[in-house]
C-alpha cells in the first residue's frame, strides 16, 4: 500500500470517530444537563527527508531545511464543554439547576457491586422508597444523590419537600420544618481532566489520580446562596448550528481522503499499464 493510501486511510478512521462524537452531541441536544463534547486532533509521526545542504541551495529560502512527509492525524482528545445551557422552568419541587457553570452534583453509582463517586449537571431528582418508613433522593436512573452527610434519606410522612437556593433540603411535617441535609456540590477547577462516564455522568479516571491530587481537580463548595435554582432544569448546551456545520466539514474531509485513495489507485493502475 502506498504512503498516500496509508495517510488517507488513517485519517479517515479518525474522522469517523469525530463524526461519532458529533452524532452523539446531536442525539443529546434535548437531554437535560448534557454537555457537548469537542474533538481535538494531533499529528502523527512524520518522516524527515533531508535535501542537499550546500549554501547555494539555501539562497532566499524561508522554510526549514528538508521535506517533512506526514502519516496522517489522530484523535488527540475528546473534551467536555461545561458551559451552561438554558434554564427551563418546570415548577417541580425536586427539579434543580446549578447556577455556576463549573459546579457539579455528586452521585453514587453502583456497578458490578462496586460503588464509585461520580458527578453530573442533571438535576432531575426523584424520591425512591428504600424502606417502609423512608425514601431516598436519587437521579432519574436511580443513582443516590449525595449530600454533605452521605446518601439523602428522608423519613416518610412529610407534607412537602423543597430545595433552597443554598442547597439545603427542607421538609415540612405539619407545622414543623426539618432541615434534612444539604446537596454536596463540587466546583471543577480542571474540567478537562473529567471523563464522560455515560448517562450524563462524569468521573475522574484512575490514571489521572495517580498524578493529580483530587483536591486540585474538584473542590467542595461551601455554604452560600444562589448555588441552585429549584423548579428549574438546565437544558443541553449543544449548539445545533455549530454541530451541523462541523458535521458537514468533517464529511467533506472524509470524502477528500476517500478521493485520495481512489486517485492513488488510478495512479498505480496507470503505472501498471506502462510498457
Amino acid at each position: 500500500m502506498s504512503q498516500m493510501m496509508v495517510q488517507a486511510a488513517v485519517t479517515m478512521g479518525q474522522l469517523q470517530n469525530k463524526l461519532d462524537v458529533i452524532g452523539n452531541n446531536l442525539a443529546n441536544s434535548q437531554t437535560t444537563g448534557y454537555k457537548s463534547r469537542q474533538v481535538e486532533f494531533s499529528s502523527l509521526l512524520f518522516q524527515q527527508i533531508n535535501n542537499m545542504t550546500h549554501p547555494s541551495n539555501a539562497l532566499a529560502r524561508v522554510t526549514p531545511d528538508g521535506i517533512r512527509v506526514g502519516t496522517g492525524a489522530k484523535l488527540g482528545s475528546i473534551n467536555s464543554n461545561l458551559s451552561s445551557g438554558a434554564l427551563q422552568t418546570t415548577d417541580r419541587d425536586l427539579d434543580t439547576a446549578l447556577i455556576n457553570e463549573s459546579h457539579l452534583f455528586t452521585v453514587e453509582v453502583i456497578q458490578n457491586n462496586q460503588s464509585e463517586i461520580q458527578y453530573t449537571r442533571d438535576g432531575s431528582f426523584y424520591l425512591q422508597p428504600i424502606r417502609n418508613d423512608s425514601v431516598m433522593l436519587t437521579t432519574a436512573d436511580g443513582n443516590p444523590v449525595l449530600g454533605r452527610n452521605g446518601r439523602i434519606e428522608i423519613d416518610a410522612g412529610f407534607d412537602s419537600i423543597n430545595i433552597l437556593s443554598d442547597g439545603n433540603i427542607i421538609v415540612k411535617r405539619g407545622d414543623n420544618t426539618e432541615n434534612v441535609d444539604s446537596l454536596q456540590i463540587y466546583e471543577a477547577h480542571k474540567p478537562r481532566l473529567l471523563e464522560a462516564a455515560g448517562d450524563n455522568l462524569f468521573r475522574i479516571p484512575d490514571e489521572i489520580l495517580l498524578t493529580e491530587n483530587i483536591d486540585t481537580i474538584l473542590e467542595q463548595v461551601g455554604n452560600g446562596n444562589n448555588l441552585v435554582q429549584s423548579g428549574t432544569l438546565e437544558s443541553s448546551n449543544v449548539d445545533m448550528a455549530e454541530q451541523m456545520t462541523e458535521m458537514i466539514n468533517t464529511q467533506r474531509s472524509y470524502q477528500f481522503n476517500a478521493r485520495t485513495i481512489s486517485m492513488a489507485d488510478q495512479m498505480m493502475g496507470l503505472v501498471n499499464q506502462l510498457r
